[in-house]
């Protein structure tokens, strides 16, 4: 957000200034922190983004609270951007003003998630230790509760159906390894082991090192019940990879079913499975995903989305006079 405004011409301050100054345009990225007497009592004019919780979510009664606290507070948000429609809708219901809500994607930054060149899976297998003959799903997003081991699911996140998922794949793929990065999935381990699936965990360290994880799948899963991207569909889109997953999030907004992805009802490992096999089976349905998704993922180029940001800001934040 702050590169775009910079780009557009708006003001931008240090994150300090948010406690060190008054009466400024403050942007809060999360809507659980932007929803507490801190910020709502304080003098500045307030934006926030409100990505994902669905109140009524069961084990999540935080997103009911941030819900209530959004109902009671609607005038006090001059912005809200929300990536995806469901949480347009929400955000309107709570009582904010139409006109102050904002519709921005989750964008990627396409420099630091380039398409994979012909080798470039064979050298990240290497680097990370996957087998070179194996059919490898990926799954790069933390879906344990908490930041320690994670070996409670965090169930928004869909990591009982993914493991479910796996559960199908490995009678019908004999060669199946599972590449995963991010923290808390010890679940998700556990629950491999316990199945007797390979399965790999390396930690990402630079957004090169995540992008060097994607060259090395055959395809990438979202297993998600809810989201508000996620980041990881763009990009496994840029970096050329099959994407399988559930409708969730912006998802549905980005990829098209059968023609730059395959999409599967939430909480369906049935379908999710059989999309998998579907690209393993499929060289050139695989090929012409990755062609495709790659061509998407371009119209959510950081850049592209600069028009959307600066309806955001005008009215909200000074213009650079120069």
């Amino acid at each position: 957000m702050v590169a775009a405004g910079r780009r557009l011409g708006f003001r931008t301050a240090p994150a300090s200034w948010a406690t060190d100054a008054s009466a400024q345009a403050l942007f809060l990225t999360s809507h659980f922190d932007a929803l507490t007497p801190r910020w709502l009592g304080s003098s500045h004019r307030l934006g926030l983004a409100y990505m994902h919780g669905r109140p009524g979510t069961p084990g999540a009664p935080e997103f009911d609270a941030a819900f209530v606290a959004l109902r009671h507070e609607a005038r006090r948000f001059d912005r809200v951007q929300v990536t995806h429609a469901e949480m347009q809708e929400l955000v309107v219901a709570a009582g904010v003003d139409p006109e102050r809500v904002h519709r921005i994607p989750l964008g990627i930054d396409l420099e630091h998630f380039p398409l994979a060149g012909p080798d470039a899976r064979s050298k990240a297998r290497g680097t990370l230790g996957v087998p070179q003959s194996a059919f490898v799903v990926g799954s790069f997003q933390k879906d344990g509760v908490g930041w320690g081991e994670g070996l409670e699911p965090k169930l928004v996140k869909g990591p009982d159906v993914l493991v479910a998922t796996l559960e199908r794949l490995r009678g019908s793929i004999p060669e199946l390894f599972v590449l995963l990065t991010g923290p808390a999935r010890g679940y998700v381990r556990r629950e491999l082991e316990r199945l007797g699936v390979a399965y790999r965990h390396v930690t990402a360290r630079s957004r090169a090192e995540l992008a060097r994880a994607y060259h090395a799948l055959d395809v990438y899963v979202v297993a998600s019940r809810q989201e508000g991207g996620p980041k990881a569909v763009l990009e496994a889109l840029a970096t050329g990879v099959p994407l399988v997953a559930t409708r969730v999030g912006q998802t549905p907004d980005v990829v098209a079913d059968g023609r730059t992805a395959l999409l599967a009802t939430v909480e369906d490992d049935a379908a999710l499975a059989a999309a998998v096999e579907r690209v393993r089976g499929d060289s050139a349905l695989a090929d012409a995903l990755r062609r495709a998704g790659r061509d998407r993922a371009e119209a959510f180029a950081l850049e592209r989305l600069d028009p959307l940001w600066a309806r955001l800001l005008d009215g909200f934040v000074e213009r650079d006079s120069a």
